[in-house]
């Protein structure tokens, strides 16, 4: 028998064995989805804090005559190509979601959506990374790549509160019944949460850890543009107290409390590590944690606005 004539068989057997609802495994990649996520801020800090930003000299390959790292271009090689690595392991997670919701396509069409975006971002993810080699560092595409990062934290996000049924049109889990005044309150969070990460990109590519010694800088005043960028922290700050005492003084207790609960922990050391960045040089260990700290901040942000917004109002 012929490969063309095995192939439907096979397509069917497999599908036979997918899953026809959301279960334990569709949850596991969906977390597994945003963990990897999160990973890939912290290995694209690593390269471009330890000056590895350059440790591939080229694009799509690592030299011109390899597609992976050498011995000979040292730990820079490695730390670089090892970022490139974490985009195929993303890219093959996303791409196995799709493959356990093929049955669920049509009937959890948000998640299949979601599953997709992130799959068909990974790709887009790796070119604009492969620009920014080819442009040698240069800022603002450094700062997209970040930016695509942090929207993608933000689709994992939702991906797993949906397979968790936690909210969207199939959500199981109980909401508590929130005050109006919620909803414009973690939305407005989470646009100042965006807000401080777009000027925080700003500020970074007018600091000093550019990814290498010879990587071009944006030419912008650093001191100012970090005042700046602690405008919208300072309204991320008060409208995370805003929701905290909504959440205490109505005793509201469930996924809206413990979201924003963690929003808050988030947002604190944020600020304990903004603020002691700042008044010690930037060191290259809390800028890294503090770009950590960006991709948790989106994502509690976004999880605080998604649940209030699947809650019953009064």
């Amino acid at each position: 028998m012929s490969t063309a004539f095995r192939l439907p068989q096979f397509a069917g057997r497999l599908a036979s064995r997918l899953p026809r609802t959301v279960d334990a495994s569709v949850r596991r990649l969906a977390v597994a989805s945003l963990i990897g996520q999160t990973m890939l801020v912290l290995t694209g800090g690593a390269v471009r804090l330890t000056s590895s930003g350059l440790g591939c000299p080229t694009w799509p390959r690592c030299t011109d005559t390899s597609l992976v790292n050498t011995p000979e271009m040292g730990i820079h090689g490695f730390i670089e190509f090892g970022n490139r690595l974490l985009t195929f392991a993303l890219a093959a997670v996303a791409a196995l979601m799709l493959v356990y919701l093929w049955n669920l396509r049509k009937e959890r069409r948000d998640l299949f959506l979601l599953a997709l975006g992130l799959l068909a971002s990974i790709p887009a993810q790796a070119v604009i990374g492969g620009i920014t080699v080819l442009t040698n560092l240069n800022p603002w595409v450094v700062g997209l790549h970040f930016l695509v990062s942090m929207a993608l934290v933000v689709l994992a996000t939702l991906l797993v509160n949906r397979a968790f049924g936690r909210t969207g049109r199939f959500r199981t889990v109980s909401l508590a019944t929130l005050p109006g005044v919620m909803r414009p309150v973690t939305a407005a969070v989470a646009l100042f949460s965006a807000l401080a990460v777009m000027l925080g990109v700003v500020v970074t590519g007018a600091g000093p850890h550019a990814g290498d010694a010879e990587a071009p800088r944006n030419g912008l005043d650093w001191d100012l543009f970090s005042h700046i960028h602690a405008v919208p922290a300072y309204l991320v700050t008060a409208g995370t107290l805003v929701a905290l005492a909504l959440v205490l003084l109505r005793r509201i207790t469930g996924p809206i409390r413990t979201a924003v609960l963690g929003l808050l922990g988030v947002t604190v050391l944020q600020a304990v590590i903004g603020f002691t960045q700042y008044y010690n040089g930037i060191p290259a260990l809390l800028v890294a944690a503090h770009m950590l700290g960006a991709a948790m901040l989106m994502g509690a942000a976004t999880n605080a606005w998604d649940i209030a917004k699947s809650s019953p109002v009064a």
